[in-house]
């Protein structure tokens, strides 16, 4: 559902306006309900409608949390989640801490990613984007299921 690459701007309270492309769907379909929190390998947030969150977190407490491993998993994605909503001119606010973990200055990028969003500090977008793309060309073995992959 949600694709492309887009180039936003955070104001000076922490608000970004969400592209009109995708507002209808997030407005009639999640009735402007979204959840962010962080990634645990970038430093980058992830954005959710409500409905896709909590399938996910449902999931996320179902891991035994006596693992060391999904414990981790559980405090950063289920303690950092902070629920979002669509204002009337299509924005939504991001708190302070989640900003200050993802980097966040005025220019950002906001990754579509199917069924969620990926909120980049524009700079570090374009160094990690760019890492991708040598590494790509520099990588040998890739997974089977990309090899059978035809673009």
């Amino acid at each position: 559902m949600f694709r492309g690459v887009n180039a936003v701007n955070l104001d000076e309270k922490g608000r970004l306006a969400i592209p009109v492309r995708y507002r209808s769907a997030l407005q009639d379909i999640y009735n402007g309900a979204l959840v962010a929190t962080i990634d645990t390998d970038e430093p980058c947030l992830l954005i959710y409608p409500l409905d896709e969150w909590e399938s996910l977190q449902k999931k996320i407490e179902a891991l035994p949390s006596f693992h060391p491993m999904t414990r981790r998993i559980q405090r950063l994605l289920i303690g950092h989640a902070t629920d979002l909503a669509i204002d009337g001119s299509g924005r939504i606010l991001i708190p302070p801490l989640l900003r200050d973990f993802a980097g966040l200055e005025k220019r950002c990028i906001l990754l579509g990613q199917g069924k969620k969003f990926e909120l980049w500090d524009e700079c570090g977008w374009n160094v990690r984007r760019d890492d991708y793309l040598q590494e790509a060309g520099a990588s040998g073995e890739a997974p089977d299921e990309l090899q059978s992959l035809s673009l």
